[in-house]
């Protein structure tokens, strides 16, 4: 068998096979291959191979060969097949042992995995050679590496290696007319090569300096480490093409977008061709290479299918199996040191676990990354030796001898980089002069006393003069040695001295004659702007006298024409008039005539015509007014559409048709419910119906006999009625007695009104004067509040917004340092991994080593995090420390903000004082004379005050005379009629005195003012002291409290009295108008009753009295049931109460019983009594021991999950469990305990939410329990601002010994991250339901109409899933909303959650509007505007509509309603531009270039109009950004909620596995 496929590649020429006729020149002249053959299988015996080993060798080989030769037929641009029975194929598997239809089906399909399900998809024929060379690449790739493993087996010695000697060979710089990957990768490890290689030569150039004794420091010199950036670094054009790998859709066009975005103008290395978009240029240390985008990806793949590799391993071929076998087992291809060498160590590397996955992992790797690794292990080789370099020049490319090719062989030294080297030595000190040379070159610059008989030390002399920085130079033996650009430097000097001479000397005489040049230029320019002034004045002079000789003949001529004019207009007017108006009379009078004629013929003609035409016009009038109303209907409705489109229109129907089909849907759902609702109703009356029918028959008969008692009743009501009129009359005569009393105290009325004008007319005086002084105060005051009050305003919105921009870049940060973190601990667990593998030393990875996969996702690298093997994990203690350290870093930070915050508040309060104390200031400032006039103003405010009181007294005086019912008390000869005479007559003469004393005064003010005035400038202060000497003499005199206090005793007595006997007639008015008032309804009733009795028939009547009988029954069971079920109640309370008095009596009888002594309980009898066992009384706290701090943490974050056990706890027993454990840990005064433990659940809430962070139940728990933890840290801190809302035993709970505020703030920051996470969470599953739910599905059908013609249809995204509605949205949201309400999270904390789901909804909604031109027409804006409206009626339904989130959605309701306004005319763009306020410009713009009419009655917006929009929104400042920012998350706060809930009551459910913690 082996004889005949070891035949095939014998007698087979080169040239047959695709792999070997690719270089056009298989024959080697001088070259034998059958010998070559031969030493090639002695060689292999002499290591170790066996003859079945070569036979196996040569058998994969001509397999490999004949699978080069396997063609492809293309089936269509996706899918190809191989043909049937194909030769090559069949030759290959019969040598490979595998099957043919196995192979023949992977070479042209591929699998696909997901999550779920897998998927066998084919590929293109472009695809399949290249997997088909992937593969064969991959066979020759094992093959050699099972081959150098033997041969380093074979050679491996038992002694120790010490040192090695490599040689290695490479070809240097390429560049070709093409350049491709393979240019790319070996231009690049030439960079790293010649990058050692400068800093190798550089120590040649120390040794010229050793020579001269000069001291040598490290020089800095350009090297090609840039370029080794752009190719390698983070960004870099390799990491750029892996990434390029990685994607599902990746090609060469895009990775060349990708490369020009980002480092084109920003590199100067890297630079653009400028008629390529696939291609690009970078330059190297040698030369700028141009390479080929095209095939970069393919070869970067060299992608190997996983099910090609199965196949081979199920081969029968003993050998070929052993190859792919254990891939982790087998020796990299890296462990081959580029010389070939044996490796000194070699252990094999056994994964931890046996993962799936894993044994594919090296195939993973890229071509580019493959060769980036090698090169590095390459550097690190040479970087350990001692290299020395060999440089090979060719002088021409003939081979020609003694011929030289300079240009030639200056690209070699240029690729080659020894002119690199010239120019690295060229940065130390390439410059070098002799002292003579030096001296002779630059003596200009010496002065005489600087030149020495020692040229040296005048050298150094000079030196140290010009050249301030002596690392500029060095002086050795012979030489002084310059660095660059010095000598430059020095030359300048020598020249700008020698200049300097030179000028010295120009400047003298140029200035001299451009001197006389300008004297002789001023003395002409003055003469002649002397005679061109006075020109100048002449001609405006003439100017103006012409100018106003004009305006007067203009101002006759125009009066003259203007008054002719008038005159002929007017009296043409009169002419008309005349002969119009006796036109329109004769007209009127011939109508009128002819009126009245008509209307005597009409009256005839009309009724027969009328007869007749009814007749005829019955059977045509409704088949008429169809054809009619059909047409007006039309007409109304085109109307109607075009108004539609109008704001006003729209501001109309926002209120009618939007909130209608709300209000109709609304109205169906409740009419359903009310339906229901009385169906019930009715089934229920239907029972209680025929129960009460029962009854009321039984009623009846009682009834009968009670109508005998009716009619006794009615006897009853006359005797009523005659009692009635009685009352009536006394009725009369009271109020004809209270009509004389009113006379009588109408006179006295009059009096007193008269003393009252002239005390009002003295009063008025005075008012104007204070009103005025008043008003000017009040002006003053208002003007400087509302100035004061405008800045406060400002500062405080300015404080808001700083403090509102700090706290969103203080989240920023944190989020940042979150994922730094993460990183960090990535990084960290891969280099314990690192340290746990030995390094072998150098080695080497093979460029055909292929990857084992096509595409590359962000799944896959979390797969493979996932799958590494377990890391060493350090002490708990240590990373603890470590997280803390950082977290106090950013503490810092926040307590610097807080610091700033509190300098702005204190600012801001102090800005406030000074306001207010510059309005007290301004209220105590004087106006004018205020102080002098003080007491003045005072005492007239008291007259005022009392002018009032008497007003008033007299007033209520005389309305208690008026309202007053019993004649005796009133008459005039009653005592207390006297008595009210004399205090009458007492006021009066009070008001008498009252009203000199207001005359004194007057007079007394304006004498005073009088005497002030001309004296108010010198002596206001002796003025002032003299009046309140004045005043305090009038104080002094008694009159004035005499008269005072007796006013208050007859005000008093008069109250007292006139309440007393108010008071008494009311209640008895009141009680005899109700008695009347009952008795005129009854009686009314009863005649009622008597009248329809009367009317009736016997049996009719007998009905009708059961009937009223019945209904009064009914009223008094309604009565009966209320006050029942009102006493239901005080009885329940009242037994409520009785529990709790007999619980407190037992405690207070048992703690009666602990008191009695135990003689006393010995005397007396035994009795079988109830012992109840007394609950213990718990202190909130629970212990444990410090070694189940780990058990804690696993059972209660780790291993927690919210939908098992956690959904029925109490929503934050986590936390609140957690803060019982740090208060017994603060009540045994460890710190360390405290520590460990709050670390550790910080620690374990991340790890948590690492592992299952795109959960949203676990996310929005922890969120929920972090915040309750934090609350709870803050509500028992001690501190008197978050113990205001505890009870006394709460506060006994307190923390006593540590100051959490440190840790506080880190669960702040935890919670703000785990906020950000939730965010990204809900982004992730609201995104696919957006654009699906509020554009593309119909919730309102019909309204879109026809689609727009001319445009596709546009498939949803999630067509496979299933199309999303807005319900499903409404649904998810009503789920989220029931998640953290059941974890117990913060109102205030739901709410912000909300707005960001609403900004990401109304965010992602808009920019796909503002994408979509099909989505732009007046019933996609109805659409939307309906589908918002259900999103507020469901933020109404949870009374969110205070959490900001309907001003999220502002943007796209306005894009809604410009969508549906009209579109035509200006005052349709100012609307819009008044309306669109939360739009940009350029979104504006967009809707409206987007806009597509869908029916005849709509019209596409004009260009101008669109114009017209930009002109007008031209001043507006906005950004010019089209698309939201869908990504923004807006800062977070947490209000600290405290909790009511006392933790001495928290139970702990067996469930959780705590029973290690026990309560205290």
């Amino acid at each position: 068998m082996c004889v005949k496929y070891v035949f095939f590649i014998i007698t087979g020429n080169a040239n047959y096979f695709h792999y070997t006729k690719q270089g056009g020149s298989p024959v080697i002249d001088g070259v034998d291959d059958a010998k070559e053959m031969v030493n090639t299988r002695q060689a292999c015996t002499l290591l170790g191979i066996s003859d079945s080993y070569q036979m196996g060798i040569f058998r994969i080989l001509a397999g490999i060969l004949h699978l080069g030769n396997v063609e492809f037929a293309s089936r269509d641009s996706d899918s190809c097949t191989v043909p049937p029975k194909h030769e090559p194929l069949t030759i290959f598997c019969d040598l490979m042992g595998v099957e043919y239809e196995e192979m023949a089906h992977w070479l042209c399909h591929r699998k696909l995995a997901t999550a779920t399900e897998t998927y066998i998809k084919p590929i293109s024929k472009l695809h399949a050679i290249n997997a088909r060379d992937a593969l064969a690449k991959h066979i020759y790739a094992n093959l050699f590496n099972w081959i150098v493993d033997h041969v380093n087996k074979a050679l491996h010695a038992t002694v120790k290696q010490h040192s090695f000697i490599g040689v290695l060979d490479i070809y240097g710089f390429e560049t070709f007319e093409i350049n491709s990957f393979e240019q790319f990768c070996i231009n690049y490890a030439n960079e790293k090569l010649q990058q050692q290689f400068n800093m190798h030569v550089f120590k040649l150039e120390q040794e010229e300096y050793m020579k001269e004794q000069i001291p040598w420091t490290l020089i800095d010199f350009y090297d090609n480490q840039p370029c080794i950036n752009l190719i390698e670094a983070k960004m870099g054009v390799l990491d750029l093409l892996d990434e390029e790998c990685k994607m599902p859709k990746g090609s060469d066009d895009s990775w060349a977008q990708k490369l020009y975005n980002t480092h084109l103008n920003k590199c100067a290395l890297f630079e653009k061709p400028r008629m390529s978009n696939k291609a690009f240029i970078i330059k190297h240390f040698a030369d700028k290479v141009e390479y080929q985008c095209e095939g970069f990806l393919e070869k970067n793949k060299d992608t190997v299918y996983e099910e090609q590799i199965r196949v081979l391993k199920s081969s029968k071929f003993k050998l070929l199996p052993e190859l792919f076998q254990d891939e982790e087992k087998v020796l990299s291809p890296t462990s081959a040191a580029p010389s070939g060498r044996v490796p000194l160590t070699r252990m094999p590397v056994k994964p931890a676990k046996a993962r799936p996955g894993q044994a594919s992992k090296e195939h993973k790797k890229t071509v580019g990354h493959q060769f980036r690794n090698s090169l590095h292990l390459l550097m690190e080789t040479l970087n350990a030796t001692t290299p020395h370099y060999v440089r090979c020049i060719k002088p021409n490319d003939f081979k020609f001898p003694f011929t030289f090719d300079e240009k030639r062989a200056v690209q070699q030294l240029r690729a080659c980089g020894v002119l690199e080297t010239i120019r690295i030595s060229a940065a130390g000190f390439p410059s070098r002069w002799t002292y003579q040379e030096f001296f002779s070159r630059y003596r200009v610059l010496m002065k005489q006393r600087d030149v020495l008989g020692d040229r040296k030390q005048t050298c150094k002399n000079v030196l140290e003069k010009l050249i301030q920085d002596k690392d500029k130079y060095q002086f050795g033996k012979t030489k002084i040695f310059f660095r660059a650009g010095q000598v430059a430097y020095l030359e300048k000097i020598r020249a700008d001295k020698l200049r300097a001479a030179c000028i010295r000397i120009q400047k003298t005489i140029r200035g001299w004659l451009m001197r006389k040049k300008y004297m002789r230029m001023r003395k002409a320019a003055i003469t002649i702007q002397r005679h061109v002034r006075g020109y100048q004045a002449r001609c405006y002079a003439k100017f103006l006298r012409r100018t106003r000789a004009a305006i007067t003949i203009q101002k006759f001529q125009r009066m003259y024409v203007v008054r002719k004019r008038y005159q002929c207009m007017r009296d043409a007017t009169i002419a008309l008039q005349a002969l119009l108006r006796g036109y329109m009379v004769r007209n009127k009078y011939q109508m009128m005539l002819r009126e009245h004629k008509s209307v005597v013929i009409q009256k005839h003609v009309r009724g027969w015509l009328a007869r007749r035409r009814y007749r005829r016009t019955l059977r045509a009038i409704v088949y008429l007014q169809c054809c009619y109303r059909r047409m007006m209907a039309k007409r109304e409705l085109k109307k109607l559409k075009i108004e539609a489109r109008s704001v006003e229109r729209y501001k109309k129907l926002h209120i009618g048709l939007e909130n209608k089909i709300m209000q109709l849907q609304r109205k169906i759902d409740e009419q359903n419910k009310e339906y229901k609702s009385l169906l019930e109703k009715m089934n229920n009356l239907e029972i209680t119906y025929s129960t009460e029918t029962e009854k009321l028959r039984s009623d009846v008969e009682r009834l009968r006999t009670s109508e005998e008692e009716a009619k006794n009743a009615t006897n009853r009501v006359l005797s009523l009625q005659e009692e009635i009129a009685k009352l009536r009359k006394e009725l009369h005569q009271t109020q004809s007695e209270k009509k004389s009393i009113e006379e009588r105290a109408d006179k006295y009325k009059h009096e007193t009104e008269q003393l009252v004008s002239e005390l009002k007319e003295q009063n008025s005086l005075l008012k104007t004067e204070k009103e005025e002084l008043n008003r000017r105060i009040h002006d003053q005051a208002r003007e400087i509040t509302e100035s004061m009050e405008k800045k406060l305003v400002e500062e405080t919105k300015q404080l808001e917004l700083d403090l509102n921009d700090e706290r969103l870049r203080y989240q920023n940060l944190l989020n940042e340092f979150s994922r730094l973190e993460e990183r960090y601990d990535d990084l960290k667990d891969e280099m314990n991994l690192m340290v746990s593998i030995p390094k072998p030393g150098h080695k080497r990875t093979d460029s055909t080593h292929s990857s084992n996969e096509s595409e590359y996702t962000f799944s896959s690298e979390i797969t493979e995090a996932e799958d590494l093997p377990l890391r060493m994990e350090e002490p708990s203690e240590k990373k603890a420390a470590l997280d803390m350290s950082l977290f106090l870093k950013l503490q810092k930070r926040v307590s610097e903000l807080e610091q700033e915050k509190q300098s702005l508040q204190d600012e801001l309060d102090r800005k406030e004082e000074q306001a207010l104390r510059a309005k007290a200031k301004e209220e105590e400032r004087p106006p004018i004379r205020g102080a002098e006039l003080e007491y003045e103003s005072l005492k007239r405010q008291e007259l005022e005050s009392e002018n009032k009181k008497l007003k008033n007294e007299l007033n209520e005086l005389q309305k208690a005379l008026t309202e007053t019912r019993a004649p005796e008390v009133t008459a005039p000869g009653a005592p207390a009629y006297r008595v009210l005479l004399d205090q009458l007559t007492s006021v009066s003469e009070e008001l008498e005195v009252r009203k000199e004393e207001v005359l004194i005064l007057r007079s007394q003010l304006v004498s005073q003012k009088e005497a002030i005035q001309p004296k108010e400038d010198k002596h206001t202060m002796t003025d002032a002291t003299i009046l309140l000497e004045d005043v305090q003499k009038m104080k002094d005199k008694g009159e004035i409290a005499q008269a005072y206090i007796g006013l208050k005793e007859t005000n008093r007595l008069l109250e007292s009295q006139l309440q007393s006997q108010k008071k008494s007639h009311e209640n008895e008015l009141e009680s005899l108008r109700g008695e009347i008032q009952s008795l005129k309804e009854e009686n009314n009733r009863q005649q009622q009753l008597l009248a329809q009795n009367l009317q009736l028939p016997p049996e009719a009547r007998i009905e009708a009295s059961l009937q009223h009988e019945i209904t009064r029954l009914t009223n008094e069971n309604l009565d009966l049931m209320e006050q029942l079920e009102k006493q239901d109640k005080t009885v329940r309370k009242l037994k409520k109460q009785l529990k709790v008095f007999a619980k407190k009596i037992g405690e207070l009888e048992v703690g009666q019983m602990e008191n009695i002594s135990p003689g006393q309980i010995i005397d007396e009898p035994i009795r079988p009594v109830n012992i109840p066992r007394k609950e213990k009384d718990f202190q909130g706290m629970l212990e444990y021991k410090k070694e189940d701090e780990q058990k804690l943490v696993k059972n209660l974050i780790l291993e927690l999950k919210p939908r098992g056990v956690a959904v029925n706890l109490i929503p934050g027993l986590p936390a609140y469990i957690l803060f019982m454990c740090v208060r017994h840990a603060d009540y045994l005064n460890d710190d360390q305990k405290v520590r460990s433990l709050l670390t550790s659940t910080i620690n374990g809430i991340k790890k948590v939410l690492k592992k299952r962070g795109d959960d949203f139940e676990t996310v929005s728990f922890w969120l929920s329990n972090t915040c309750r933890f934090l609350h709870c840290l803050k509500q028992y801190s001690g501190e008197e601002g978050f113990m205001k809302h505890n009870t006394p035993r709460q506060n006994e709970h307190c923390l006593t010994n540590f100051d959490l505020a440190e840790y506080r703030q880190v669960l702040s920051d935890l919670a703000i991250q785990i906020y950000q996470q939730l965010v990204r969470v809900l982004e992730n599953i609201l995104q696919p339901m957006i654009v699906s739910g509020m554009l593309e599905h119909e919730t309102i059908q019909g309204v879109s109409g026809v689609k727009p013609t001319g445009l596709r249809k546009r498939t949803s995204s999630i067509a496979d899933e299933g199309t999303y509605t807005l319900d499903s949205i409404i649904r998810q949201l009503n789920s989220f909303h029931s998640v953290m309400c059941q974890h117990g999270m913060d109102p205030e904390l739901i709410k912000q959650v909300v707005k960001q789901m609403f900004y990401i909804i109304g965010a992602i909604t808009l920019n796909n509007l503002l994408l979509r031109k099909d989505m732009c027409s007046w019933s996609k804006g109805m659409q939307i505007r309906y589908n918002v409206s259900q999103l507020e009626e469901w933020l109404r339904d949870k009374n969110l509509m205070n959490s900001g989130a309907k001003e999220t959605l502002e943007p796209l309701i306005q894009a809604a309603q410009l969508l549906q306004v009209k579109k035509k005319t200006d005052e349709d763009a100012e609307a819009i531009c008044s309306m669109c306020n939360a739009l940009t410009t350029a979104q504006i713009v967009k809707v409206l270039n987007l806009y597509t009419p869908v029916n005849e009655f709509e019209e596409r917006v004009l260009v101008s109009f669109i114009r017209t929009i930009q002109v007008r929104l031209r001043d507006r400042k906005d950004s010019p950004q089209l698309l939201m920012d869908a990504k923004h998350i807006f800062p977070v706060t947490f209000p600290f909620n405290p909790s009511s809930l006392a933790l001495e009551t928290i139970q702990i459910p067996a469930s959780l596995g705590l029973g290690f913690i026990s309560r205290v």
